[in-house]
């Protein structure tokens, strides 16, 4: 066997017990959450030992980041084709969180990007995550473009905006579940009051209109 074909079958190797490694952590990450995961879990999820785990990813955070980014490309081919025609500032608002929060991965790890995530990987990983992020925020702002009729500078103010108030609102919803317990009318409608839906949904709406508002005003 020629030493071409050899590293051919090496790089395919590599890349599917990569891909093995990926899915355990997804599976793991949807059945103990951030905090709960470890490499040791991992390694045991993905039937590796932890040495060819670490031959992949260097520490837990280049594991999330991963998970973030495949994440992030997932999440945005759904949305976008949500958007194939013109849309209402209201239905877009709607179609964002509704989109994104499909997704078990996308939203509790972006919350954690910049303050935990991004400072214990190398940079080489971080930079090719920088890369990814520009690409597919490029993506989503011709998208938006088009489904809310603003320019592209417009359209990337409101995705950036988006990914603030998606990082916001994402730890609204982190009281204990009161369904089906008996309180009180007031009270449970206080709860609901701080559900993290409608506000993103009222805010985001806020968001684009404002940004749009601000276009027709004439330069002084």
């Amino acid at each position: 066997m020629s030493a071409l074909n050899k590293r051919a079958r090496s790089d395919e190797h590599k890349l599917f017990r990569r891909q093995q490694i990926m899915t355990a952590a997804t599976e793991l990450f949807h059945d103990v959450g951030y905090d709960g995961f470890s490499m040791a879990l991992l390694a045991e999820r993905a039937g590796v030992v932890k040495g060819t785990l670490y031959l992949y990813f260097k520490t837990r955070e280049e594991v999330f980041l991963a998970l973030y980014d495949a994440s992030l490309v997932r999440w945005s081919h759904v949305f976008i084709d949500h958007l194939d025609q013109t849309v209402s500032d209201l239905h877009y608002a709607e179609t964002l969180y509704d989109t994104a929060f499909a997704d078990g991965n996308f939203v509790p790890l972006q919350a954690r990007l910049e303050k935990v995530i991004e400072h214990n990987v190398s940079i080489d990983q971080l930079v090719l995550s920088k890369r990814n992020f520009l690409s597919t925020i490029d993506h989503l702002s011709d998208a938006t473009a088009f489904a809310l009729d603003l320019s592209k500078d417009q359209a990337t103010e409101v995705i950036k905006t988006m990914g603030v108030l998606l990082v916001g609102v994402a730890g609204a919803d982190l009281a204990p579940s009161l369904t089906d317990e008996d309180i009180p009318s007031d009270i449970r409608q206080l709860i609901q009051s701080f559900s993290s839906r409608p506000i993103f949904i009222k805010n985001a709406h806020r968001v684009i209109q404002g940004i749009r508002h601000d276009a027709l005003e004439p330069e002084e």
